[in-house]
C-alpha cells in the first residue's frame, strides 16, 4: 500500500497548528478568527499566561490583544514585521483575554527577549503590580 505524501505547503502548515496538548509559549502571537465581543473578522493576540499555566491542562490561555492604532501608553508594548506583524502595532496589556487553546491556530510570530522584557513591564503596569 503506498503512502499518502501531503505537499510541502500542507506539511508547513500544519506545523503551525498547535494540537491539543501542543506546547504554547508565552510571547508566541496568532491570529484568533472571530473573537468574541470583536468587530473584526480576526486579532492577532499574544499569549501571556505564565509557562506553568501553559503547561498543566487548562485548555485556556491568556492573551493580550495586538492593535494597529497605538496610544503611547505605557502599558502597551510596540511590535511589528519583526514579530511577524504587517505593520507597525501595539500589544495592548490593559485588555487581557482568555481563550481556548483551540482558538490558537494560526500562528503569527514570537516575541524575542527584548520584546518579553517590555511585556513584563507593561502587564505589571496595566495590573498596578509593584
Amino acid at each position: 500500500m503506498a503512502s499518502k505524501r501531503r505537499p510541502p505547503a500542507t506539511r508547513a502548515a500544519e506545523a503551525r497548528v498547535p494540537r491539543w496538548g501542543a506546547q504554547l509559549r508565552r510571547g508566541e502571537l496568532y491570529r484568533v478568527r472571530h473573537p468574541s465581543g470583536d468587530a473584526k473578522r480576526s486579532r492577532v493576540v499574544v499569549v501571556v499566561s505564565r509557562s506553568a499555566h501553559l503547561a498543566s491542562r487548562f485548555s485556556t490561555a491568556i492573551c493580550a490583544p495586538v492593535y494597529s492604532q497605538r496610544g503611547g501608553l505605557s502599558s502597551e508594548v510596540e511590535v511589528g514585521p519583526a514579530e511577524g506583524l504587517k505593520h507597525a502595532s501595539a500589544i495592548l496589556c490593559d485588555v487581557l483575554t482568555s481563550f481556548a487553546r483551540g482558538q490558537l491556530t494560526d500562528y503569527v510570530g514570537t516575541l524575542g527577549p527584548a520584546k518579553l522584557a517590555a511585556l513584563r513591564t507593561a502587564l505589571r503596569i496595566a495590573l498596578e503590580i509593584e
